[in-house]
């Protein structure tokens, strides 16, 4: 390189504030050509070339920030790899409370928790499952006479019976149960289902429906079906 030219390309480094180390490094090299153009880079963009043959990113990546800025999602990983979109984790969608628990939560479900306690279901209904529950909320409850209703929590075994007509196994979604038109229950019978005016199971109105639980779901109804 000749006096003249080195002189020129110091002084147009020095104009970009550049130290002697990186001075060094630019006349060994392509000058201040090569510097002004990775001085001009946007920042947060690293100075590494994407691919063998600098091609330009993909649609939708990014390149890989500076060092000292914030990592962000999804990013591009360098390397002899072809480049891979990563996305932060998230958590899961499993809700942490079991059916009990949902239940006992809500606070409409005061009955229904006393009659699962009184039959001794608890540890079933927490058990891993999965179930589906069409819960009677304690309006649907107090239709029912007071002196009967005294009457099948005081009886377990009747009481056992009522319950588990309420429960089918596995995990049935509201969109599965407009698919059917009965279904096996816990306790050994069938419920007959009617969609022609919204969904009804044995004649109790679905009033909500898909409430998740950790082991399974609880679609609510409006009033306590029985087994025949």
């Amino acid at each position: 390189m000749s006096l003249r030219r080195s002189t020129l390309a110091t002084a147009c480094l020095l104009a970009l504030g550049l130290n002697a180390s990186a001075i060094g490094d630019a006349l060994a090299g392509d000058g201040c050509a090569r510097m002004q153009a990775q001085a001009a880079q946007p920042t947060g963009q690293a100075s590494m070339p994407y691919g063998p043959a600098h091609s330009p990113l993909p649609a939708g990546a990014q390149r890989m920030p500076a060092r000292g800025a914030p990592m962000l999602h999804p990013t591009v990983y360098w390397g002899g790899q072809p480049p891979r979109l990563v996305q932060a984790s998230t958590a899961g969608d499993v809700p942490a409370k079991d059916i009990v628990d949902v239940a006992v939560g809500a606070g409409s479900f005061d009955t229904l928790v006393q009659a699962v306690q009184a039959a001794g279901l608890v540890e079933t209904l927490k058990g891993e499952g999965p179930f589906t529950v069409f819960a009677p909320t304690d309006e649907a409850f107090a239709k029912i006479p007071e002196d009967q209703l005294e009457a099948l929590l005081a009886d377990k075994e009747a009481l056992t019976a009522v319950l588990t007509y309420h429960v089918v196994p596995g995990k049935v979604m509201a969109a599965d149960v407009v698919e059917l038109d009965s279904a096996e229950t816990v306790q050994g019978g069938s419920i007959a289902i009617d969609t022609t005016d919204g969904v009804k199971v044995d004649g109790a109105k679905v009033v909500t429906t898909d409430i998740a639980a950790s082991n399974g779901v609880i679609h609510v109804i409006d009033r306590v079906i029985m087994p025949n």
